[in-house]
């Protein structure tokens, strides 16, 4: 019997049910090939299941910022957005805090009487007394200042300090941004009644405290007296006195006095009028 590569003539049919021939070197091609497929454990079907899985798989696999690439070049994952986010997250907090003494600070003031039950007495007349005698806050020590606040914040300062010991790195990092505003905003809240209390000071104080007064990084006390002046109607913030401007430019607390007392019909400030001229 003659060998396959004899028995049949250059370009004649091998015939029914027999597999031509592969062309002269080809054959010696092919060995490597299925040589590396069968080492590498059948990799060669791994580019049809991509091919097969569509487009979406193709997107996970594009590196993120492929100029190239469909992918997501913005949004709160991206890595730009995550590094403003904890570059500017404290400044958020200081910002808020400041705006949270004002909002509170403009309802104390302007609503409410001394004679309501437990709130009159407990939160409203201190501020009435204050604009009697702006320097009482001044003989007060540091519990006596600063001790509502302080309390009013452990929970949130509890339960940061839970996160910190039992969260993964990972975790911790995922939310680095959020409880760094939350930190700042409660660091400055613990601290607004000292900060008020500094900008009544002008006797004695540390000169780092001046200097953050004067650099305008805490109420300053020249700031602060713009509210003493009667009829005690403009800028109420006392933590850092940033916002002060900009709310008093847009009229912002004349508009939300215009608003209550359209709907409620009571006059800002009239208790605080009523309680000064009774002091005198």
């Amino acid at each position: 019997m003659l060998p396959r590569a004899a028995a049949l003539a250059p370009g004649a049919s091998p015939g029914p049910g027999r597999r031509s021939p592969p062309p002269a070197g080809l054959e010696e091609e092919e060995q490597p090939l299925r040589g590396r497929a069968m080492a590498s454990g059948g990799a060669e079907s791994v580019p049809r299941r991509v091919e097969a899985a569509g487009p979406q798989a193709e997107a996970a696999e594009e590196p993120e910022g492929d100029p190239g690439g469909g992918s997501r070049r913005w949004g709160a994952q991206h890595a730009g957005a995550r590094e403003l986010a904890e570059l500017y997250s404290p400044v958020a907090g200081v910002i808020t805090a400041d705006f949270l003494s004002g909002l509170f600070h403009w309802g104390a003031d302007t609503w409410g009487s001394v004679e309501l039950p437990i709130v009159g007495k407990a939160f409203i007349r201190p501020f009435r007394e204050h604009h009697i005698d702006p320097t009482a806050i001044t003989r007060h020590d540091f519990i006596e200042t600063n001790g509502d606040n302080c309390f009013m914040t452990l929970v949130p300062l509890a339960n940061m300090a839970y996160k910190f010991v039992s969260f993964s790195p990972e975790a911790l990092h995922e939310t680095c941004p959020w409880e760094c505003y939350v930190f700042a905003l409660i660091i400055f809240i613990t601290m607004t009644n000292q900060i008020h209390k500094w900008s009544h000071t002008y006797f004695g104080l540390p000169r780092w405290v001046i200097f953050l007064q004067d650099w305008h990084v805490i109420l300053p006390r020249k700031h602060h007296r713009i509210h003493h002046v009667s009829p005690h109607e403009t800028y109420f913030c006392i933590t850092t006195g940033w916002l002060n401007y900009p709310l008093e430019k847009i009229r912002f607390w004349r508009c939300l006095e215009n608003i209550i007392q359209a709907v409620t019909g009571e006059k800002p400030r009239a208790d605080d009028m009523k309680w000064a001229q009774k002091i005198k």
